[in-house]
């Protein structure tokens, strides 16, 4: 019974590190820019009985139902292991009118953020829809099948859910079109464009795209059980990355702009990092972890100390993007860039110490 339940609860962790990332990513959209704050003129149940306002539109309709879809699929998935399938349904709809409730009562008290009853319907509804594709998908035989692939190619343990979720989260980042590919410093323009400028060479950019690169490598160096599948899936996420960040570039950008993430610094980095990870490759164990401890070290400092990261403000005068939410994603790439290599640290330092605490035990 409770090897049964170890098994099932490695089964969600992937899923709840995933829910805990987008449910914060909601609260920040939500609430940003998180400054201004002041008592609103309108009781909270007045504010959700107001007419439908004008200015809303079937962009915002869509927006807020695509917002908690994840949540719904999500939060479903992870009930399903504990309850009925009809009743995680009900539950993930509660969970996702709780949080559009507190998230609309937030921003009453935020002048720059509008809050509205039908946000609070649209969102549930996301839920709702997101729920039911889970108690649909969840059932099915290749659901069953891409569940024991995962098991099959990846090492055991707590923390290797914890690196792919953390692996998910910089996709996220890596797509943002106003981003260098694997770069940390926004992309800028003059204020009135005319011609693109002879911007000169960084060899710290370059620095930058290896380390990062060289991190991602590392760990999933450190999350599959055979090597050779860690170096096919880095080839296959730098496929995705860069063919999500040119999609996002061509809806998002100016013309002019489509390919400014890819340069002469990005592909020295890219050059640059694969190298350095084809040696990585012989490393295994404490050794292969200490090396990631470095890299890590050494890309907060190259971030934070030496290169100067321009804010995600700096970057609009690329988009002609009229719906707004850029801010947000551009804040959001911001905070997962930042906070990757944080993270990763504490990651290799836990495998680290898991690994030391083995052996001596085995000693």
């Amino acid at each position: 019974m409770m090897v049964r339940a170890r098994e099932t609860e490695g089964r969600t962790l992937l899923r709840r590190y995933l829910l805990a990332c987008f449910t914060l990513m909601i609260v920040y959209a939500s609430l940003s820019p998180f400054t201004g704050w002041q008592a609103p003129a309108r009781t909270f149940m007045e504010v959700l009985t107001l007419p439908l306002a004008q200015a809303y539109t079937a962009f915002d309709a869509v927006t807020n139902w695509l917002a908690y879809w994840p949540l719904g699929l999500l939060l479903a998935l992870t009930l399903q292991t504990r309850c009925a399938a009809m009743r995680s349904v009900l539950l993930a709809t509660l969970a996702g009118l709780c949080l559009s409730l507190a998230m609309e009562f937030a921003q009453m008290f935020l002048p720059s953020r509008a809050s509205a009853g039908i946000d609070v319907l649209t969102n549930t509804l996301g839920a709702f829809c997101g729920a039911l594709v889970a108690v649909i998908i969840a059932p099915q035989s290749w659901f069953a099948r891409v569940t024991r692939w995962r098991i099959e190619l990846f090492q055991r343990g707590a923390g290797v859910d914890f690196g792919l979720a953390l692996l998910m989260l910089w996709m996220f980042a890596q797509i943002n079109p106003s981003l260098p590919i694997l770069g940390n410093v926004f992309i800028t323009a003059p204020p009135a464009f005319s011609a693109l400028p002879d911007a000169p060479f960084s060899l710290w950019g370059s620095l930058a795209v290896m380390l990062n690169l060289w991190l991602t490598g590392l760990l999933l160096l450190t999350l599959f059980r055979n090597k050779r599948h860690a170096v096919m899936a880095l080839l296959l996420i730098l496929c995705v990355v860069a063919l999500g960040k040119f999609i996002m570039a061509a809806v998002l950008l100016k013309s002019w702009a489509l390919m400014l993430w890819l340069n002469g610094e990005a592909m020295l980095g890219l050059l640059l990092g694969l190298l350095l990870l084809g040696v990585s490759t012989c490393l295994r164990g404490v050794l292969l972890l200490s090396l990631m401890l470095l890299a890590a070290g050494s890309y907060v400092l190259l971030a934070f100390a030496v290169m100067d990261s321009d804010a995600p403000s700096a970057a609009m005068r690329l988009y002609h993007w009229h719906y707004g939410h850029l801010r947000n994603l551009n804040g959001m790439a911001q905070i997962v860039s930042t906070l990757f290599p944080l993270l990763l640290w504490l990651y290799a330092g836990r495998a680290y110490q898991r690994i030391i605490n083995h052996d001596r035990r085995a000693g």
